[in-house]
């Protein structure tokens, strides 16, 4: 298993989107206001089950990768480096980027 998926083992994408916006129970899955288009009725589904995001108003979807990717405006390795702090796993073979690094001195 390599550490992408390691990290994405180890973090529930249901805890994650509920940390950036309020999840309704809806069946098996969760439901919400979709925070990349405007809109009166929740039309983003998150499954717990398949660990997967889709909203059916704007057609944006993923993995808990894209979602954090999308929310915070950066790229994946960013979020990989993100979601590794939260799940506690250290990365190996990794140089960061010159982004990155500014950001860290920031």
């Amino acid at each position: 298993m390599d550490q992408k998926d390691e990290v994405k083992s180890k973090v529930d994408l249901v805890e994650v989107i509920a940390s950036y916006i309020p999840l309704k129970k809806a069946g098996r899955n969760m439901v919400a206001l979709c925070p990349f288009h405007s809109e009166k009725t929740p039309s983003l589904m998150v499954s717990s089950e398949r660990q997967v995001w889709k909203c059916f108003g704007c057609n944006e979807g993923g993995d808990v990768f894209t979602f954090v990717e999308k929310m915070e405006g950066i790229d994946f390795r960013e979020a990989l480096e993100e979601l590794a702090k939260r799940a506690g796993v250290k990365l190996t073979n990794f140089a960061p980027t010159g982004a990155a690094k500014l950001r860290e001195k920031l």
